[in-house]
């Protein structure tokens, strides 16, 4: 018998392979990290256009929860181009290889809870994990190091 299981977390793998051991079955198990890193976070900040750019700037100066009415006024109503923008990267990143396929959108939309069949946005959030390494990306952006000085085309 042969098994073979992609993006299981490390805690699942390992009981896995451990029942899999007691069976005499052959088992591989393939761990993909989809989380974000800096050098993520600088990859698709840098493939962002300027207003996508700002608008995820906003969201993580906020320590992660801009509200949708905040935005709507920085952006003079129009959310739907760096919103757009934003979703896009992800998928070209995947495309391009610079992240596996099932790594999330570091921006994501909140809607109202209790209007459920009236989709509107109330907030755009990003996780506390990705916070600080979004914000030492934008950090980075404003002043790369030598390295990432020479690495640019």
């Amino acid at each position: 018998m042969k098994i073979t299981i992609e993006g299981a977390d490390k805690a699942f793998a390992e009981k896995l392979v451990l029942l899999a051991a007691q069976h005499n079955a052959e088992l591989t198990v393939t761990t993909v990290d989809t989380t974000w890193s800096v050098e993520r976070a600088l990859q698709y900040l840098g493939d962002l256009p300027a207003n996508a750019l700002r608008f995820a700037r906003l969201v993580v100066d906020a320590d992660g929860s801009e509200s949708a009415e905040t935005l709507r006024a920085e952006f003079a109503d129009q959310l739907r181009g760096p919103t757009i923008a934003l979703s896009r990267a992800v998928t070209r990143g995947v495309r391009k290889g610079w992240w596996p396929e099932g790594t999330a959108a570091p921006v994501a939309v909140k809607y109202d809870p209790d209007h459920p069949s009236w989709q509107k946005a109330i907030a755009y959030t990003m996780t506390s994990e990705n916070v600080p390494v979004f914000r030492e990306a934008f950090a980075l952006m404003m002043n790369p190091t030598a390295e990432q000085q020479e690495t640019r085309p």
